[in-house]
């Protein structure tokens, strides 16, 4: 039988690349000796924990904030963040267009109050998107 050598790797790689991948060649088993190295295998769609949640209070939703609140506040976050704060409406406009923000984004600052903002959060706030409630 002939062997196969690679010409990117040097005779002493292609040996250990061998022994890492005689197993599966082998057996088709594992190559690994210890079980916590197993990949974990996947459920099958709709076999895996089933957990709803009730509107509004899904995870990573804070209390008082809807799940599209919270996105919304995401993209404002990402596009806003790096203004010049405190910022006019003009300011926030003219920076998300300049960065390239996504219409609803743009269309959005548009839409505020002409005022000056703080933060994203009074932004998002003025957009009625809610505020975070917090237990103390």
């Amino acid at each position: 039988m002939e062997q196969r050598r690679s010409d990117k790797h040097g005779p002493r790689l292609d040996e250990q690349q061998k022994h890492e991948t005689e197993g599966m060649v082998r057996g088709g088993g594992s190559t690994h000796a210890e079980e916590w190295k197993e990949p974990e295998a996947m459920p099958a769609p709709g076999e895996g924990p089933q957990q709803s949640y009730p509107p509004g209070h899904e995870p990573g939703t804070p209390s008082g904030i809807t799940q599209r609140g919270v996105d919304i506040r995401s993209d404002l976050a990402k596009w806003l963040s790096d203004a010049h704060w405190p910022a006019s409406k003009d300011d926030l406009v003219q920076h998300a267009e300049s960065a390239g923000a996504p219409d609803e984004v743009t269309d959005m600052t548009r839409s505020l109050p002409d005022r000056r903002y703080a933060n994203v959060a009074e932004v998002a706030k003025a957009l009625g998107l809610g505020v975070e409630k917090r237990r103390w």
